[in-house]
């Protein structure tokens, strides 16, 4: 088992959260690490409710497509409801 943040292999990777973590630490992980024929993925989060918690899911190929185009939809409707489009701007002044 890799650390949180420590995959090895394809796709592993780690980013940087928001929430409420000192100057200088990771505020989540995730690693991808292949696993039979499919993909491991592992999630922390350093503070949720008090505690550190780690999510394990173990995908199949088709669950991990499945897994990956849910997650790039929500971050295209996450960022068309950030960014004011153009058209929204002039309507705003």
């Amino acid at each position: 088992m890799s650390e949180p943040g420590k995959g090895v292999g394809m796709g592993s990777g780690s980013g940087e959260g928001t929430g409420n973590a000192p100057s200088g630490e990771r505020g989540w992980s995730l690693s991808a690490t292949p696993e039979g024929e499919g993909v491991r993925l592992e999630l922390g989060l350093p503070d949720l409710g008090g505690r550190p918690v780690t999510a394990i899911l173990s995908l199949d190929r088709a669950e991990a497509r499945a897994f990956a185009r849910a997650l790039l939809a929500a971050a295209g409707d996450a960022t068309e409801r950030t960014f004011v489009s153009p058209q929204e701007a002039d309507h705003e002044t």
